[in-house]
């Protein structure tokens, strides 16, 4: 049976020979690379600029909740503690552009919030915000 391709030519060769002068370009390349990240990361000390500071005991005011709600689960809409049904009646009308404001206790169980939402949506509210205070 005759080879239907005639074997490589090594020309003296070995194969770690042929494979170290195939693999130097690449090296080479890799090692630039790397040069060039090195000493464009030291041209750039000051990635972002600095931020303008917020000086301490500036604070703005505090959006306006539609519904707050205690930590022992009650809802109040100015100071008056309402059920499901007047609590219905006391909110405003449920608006797409205006969503409802709540203002929760922090210590609230989920399971309170939850009894809240289901109200609510039977209500016809579809667009809720939650207001957190920020920790400090």
């Amino acid at each position: 049976m005759t080879e239907l391709a005639p074997p490589p030519s090594t020309s003296g060769t070995s194969l770690m020979d042929r494979v170290e002068r195939a693999l130097l370009p690449l090296i080479n390349l890799v090692f630039l690379l790397l040069m060039f990240f090195i000493v464009a990361g030291q041209l750039a000390d000051d990635a972002l600029p600095d931020l303008p500071a917020t000086p301490p005991g500036t604070q703005q005011h505090s959006p306006r909740a539609d519904l707050l709600v205690d930590a022992k689960g009650n809802w109040r809409i100015r100071g008056e503690t309402l059920d499901e049904q007047a609590l219905l009646q006391q909110l405003p009308k449920p608006d797409a552009q205006n969503p409802l404001k709540i203002a929760a206790a922090g210590t609230i169980a989920m399971a309170d919030l939850e009894r809240l939402f289901r109200t609510l949506e039977q209500g016809g509210y579809k667009e809720i915000l939650l207001l957190t205070e920020p920790e400090t």
